[in-house]
């Protein structure tokens, strides 16, 4: 039994893909975290960033001077996790350290077996939609990738797009651990008597994400209704979607996360039609798809390649010619509720291998490999 410590700069505690790697780690090892919020379930320790450091904003001088090692030491989450941390220096065997900011701690700590670096952005290329972010903040991006993340004794990142882009870009070598679900014991629900399709989108509300183009479609389609279930990051493009008053679309908050799947299970269909906007997006296999398949959905997702691979692979859902509103309206209306039904059929045959249980197998090999160099 191992000493490992899960470090992210999240609330861990509503965090679904650091609590999958906190239930992996604490049913054979002891584990403690250092993050924000409350401590999540199971660990034997949790070292809480108070919500006064809860920042990872660079300092603009800094950033602008190419001071890029006192920027990072600036940033409050670093100072903060550098505090409560320096009293545990050399007790961990190991640590995995989600995402680029928190590795160079990860790797001052000196764990014993390494750092496993999980990474869940190909951060260098955030937010290279804006001009600014390119010229300033890519920089610091990828000084923190070659200074740090290179040093990681391993890698995992969300895809395989990324995971390219980290090999290609920065000399990274990256496993893909998918963002999968719990698997869930569900069935496919009956279509309604009266015959509306009834679909839903989960997820962030944030402004690149288009979710206008889903209000659209589902404004020139008949005998749909849609759900979006949204998370509060942007509450006045929350006002603006629900102002929009389109009939048949409701804006409702968010569910607990242990409670979305069985939300979920209720409509027939998960929408997530994506712009590329950026690199992440264009190379996006998010949570939410699979969500979508452990609640028994089918799934209409846009030509992103990774999501349109996963729903025409396993035949659980069909793909948008582009990602426009016609395009969204036109695959809507081929939609027979025969199809609807064999593609629900089809997320209930794949559940099991598109599962968290599958997926987390990725971290276990790492880690088992890096433990093993102790022993």
């Amino acid at each position: 039994m191992a000493d490992v410590l899960v470090l992210s700069f999240s609330p861990i505690a509503s965090d679904a893909r650091v609590l999958k790697q906190v239930d992996l780690l604490a049913a054979e090892h002891r584990v403690t975290t250092c993050g924000y919020g409350p401590a999540p379930h199971g660990v034997v320790e949790h070292l809480e960033i108070p919500p006064s450091a809860a920042s990872v904003a660079l300092n603009g001088r800094l950033i602008t001077a190419r001071a890029y090692l006192p920027a990072y030491a600036a940033l409050p989450a670093v100072a903060a996790a550098r505090r409560l941390l320096r009293p545990r220096m050399g007790d961990f065997d190991l640590v995995l350290a989600n995402d680029v900011e928190t590795v160079p701690l990860g790797l001052w700590l000196r764990p014993r077996a390494g750092v496993h670096a999980d990474l869940h952005e190909y951060s260098p290329r955030l937010h290279e939609e804006s001009p600014a972010w390119r010229r300033r903040i890519a920089p610091f991006y990828r000084w923190l990738c070659r200074r740090f993340v290179r040093k990681a004794d391993s890698v995992t990142t969300v895809g395989e797009g990324l995971a390219r882009a980290y090999r290609e870009e920065l000399e990274i070598e990256a496993d893909v651990v998918v963002n999968a679900a719990p698997f869930a014991e569900l069935a496919p629900t009956p279509l309604a008597d009266d015959g509306v399709l009834r679909l839903v989108h989960s997820g962030a509300a944030l402004r690149n994400r288009h979710l206008e183009v889903l209000l659209d479609a589902v404004a020139s389609s008949a005998g749909v209704t849609l759900d979006l279930l949204l998370m509060p990051n942007d509450p006045a493009y929350i006002d603006e979607l629900r102002g929009r008053e389109v009939p048949g679309v409701r804006v409702l908050d968010p569910v607990p996360y242990a409670e979305l799947v069985r939300t979920l299970n209720h409509y027939d269909l998960g929408v997530h039609v994506l712009p590329p906007v950026n690199f992440n997006n264009a190379n996006a296999l998010p949570n939410k798809v699979f969500d979508y398949v452990q609640a028994r959905l089918g799934l209409v997702v846009g030509p992103t390649p990774e999501m349109a691979q996963l729903a025409t692979a396993h035949g659980v859902g069909v793909v948008t010619e582009d990602f426009t509103a016609g395009a969204l309206a036109a695959t809507l209306a081929r939609l027979t509720p025969e199809r609807v039904r064999e593609l629900k059929a089809a997320s209930h045959v794949a559940a099991r291998e598109l599962s968290a249980e599958t997926a987390v197998q990725g971290w276990a090999r790492a880690i088992d490999a890096l433990l093993e160099r102790t022993t």
